[in-house]
């Protein structure tokens, strides 16, 4: 028997065109990006004449969506392109690319057209900035958009009757590299004190999925006078806007508090383990999340990869991560905050059933 595969399918409202996708996750592998194809069923009578375009979009949004400066909500479009499906300008062999495309072909007849798009090498990543609970139509994220629509001419003004929208995600990911084992030291030197106190972290390795425990490990060497405690490890998530506002937000993702010390004289060796997931951290406001599809859950965005000659600011957002050790040493008045260590956070990729009427092909 072979396997039932789920198939995406929404219809305009007056049933001129419907789009049927085959998924909503698209895969940025750093060296391809895995393309987006589906099929347009259309109804020659409804359409009366006019033609179906289908468009492929990238958009950042910032702000509120119904009012920004002067009454418009900030919207700026990063990528944007359109192609006409009916009439037909090419054969539909040239534009179908898979299997699940063909069978769809064949399952809807002849009033189905296959559509085609590659992304660009500059595009970002989905990804959101989570709202607070008082922050009502406010939305700051890189989004993506399948859009069908009839018209006499590409230019025509889309009538939402016979349109239809389908929001897909462009995730991040990457191989893992086994030959990177992160390592980072610091030492810090005391008024009235001979000699230092030295402080080394390090990871098991560089990247990590989603759900994946990060286990940090710690070496304090206290040859100071002082004397340290309640040593505390943390993931920092940091996440730069750089298109439009400069803003950063800095936010703990996990964090383990211990009373642990390192009395003067003495040393310390441990592995810590942090969860950073965003079951531990929702309704936190700023958060950045992997671009979020209605009522489907996500994770916390992967770390940005920039790729060599893009332009940061095409980005729209920048999400890296940290590790940070805090401890405090006696006699000072403020913790001792060790944070040189960056590390890379990587998704792991799950597929989910949305609210866009799932079908079986």
């Amino acid at each position: 028997m072979s396997p039932k595969h789920v198939v995406y399918k929404k219809v305009s409202r007056d049933k001129s065109v419907a789009v049927y996708m085959a998924k909503r996750d698209f895969v940025d592998h750093c060296d391809f990006v895995d393309p987006v194809d589906g099929v347009i069923l259309i109804d020659p009578v409804q359409l009366k004449g006019r033609k179906v375009y289908v468009m492929l979009s990238c958009t950042f949004r910032y702000g509120r969506q119904d009012m920004d400066v002067m009454g418009v909500a900030f919207r700026r479009d990063l990528f944007v392109v359109t192609r006409q499906v009916y009439p037909e300008l090419q054969d539909k062999e040239k534009l179908t690319h898979n299997k699940i495309q063909q069978k769809l072909l064949r399952k809807l007849g002849d009033n189905a057209f296959p559509f085609f798009f590659e992304f660009p090498d500059n595009l970002p990543c989905s990804v959101a900035l989570q709202p607070g609970p008082s922050d009502v139509g406010k939305k700051c994220a890189v989004e993506f958009e399948v859009k069908a629509f009839c018209g006499e001419i590409q230019d025509d003004k889309v009538d939402k009757q016979s349109s239809v929208r389908l929001n897909i995600r462009k995730i991040q990911f990457s191989p893992e590299s086994s030959k990177v084992v992160p390592t980072a030291e610091t030492t810090f030197e005391f008024l009235m004190s001979e000699k230092p106190l030295h402080v080394k972290l390090s990871l098991p390795k560089e990247t990590f999925y989603h759900g994946e425990p990060l286990k940090a490990n710690v070496e304090i060497t206290n040859s100071s006078s002082r004397n340290i405690k309640d040593i505390s490890v943390s993931v920092e998530q940091v996440t730069n806007v750089v298109l439009y506002s400069n803003d950063k937000y800095v936010k703990s993702v996990a964090k383990e508090e211990t009373s642990d010390s390192v009395p003067s004289g003495t040393s310390l060796k441990k592995e810590y383990t942090l969860y950073p997931l965003l079951a531990h951290n929702k309704d936190r406001r700023g958060l950045a999340l992997d671009g979020r599809l209605k009522h489907e859950d996500t994770n916390l965005a992967s770390s940005s990869i920039v790729k060599q000659e893009v332009l940061k600011e095409v980005q729209g957002m920048l999400v890296s991560y940290k590790v940070v050790v805090r401890m405090i040493a006696s006699g000072e008045p403020e913790d001792m905050v060790f944070e040189d260590f960056k590390r890379a956070y990587l998704k792991g990729i799950v597929y989910g059933d949305d609210d866009e009427s799932p079908t079986e092909a």
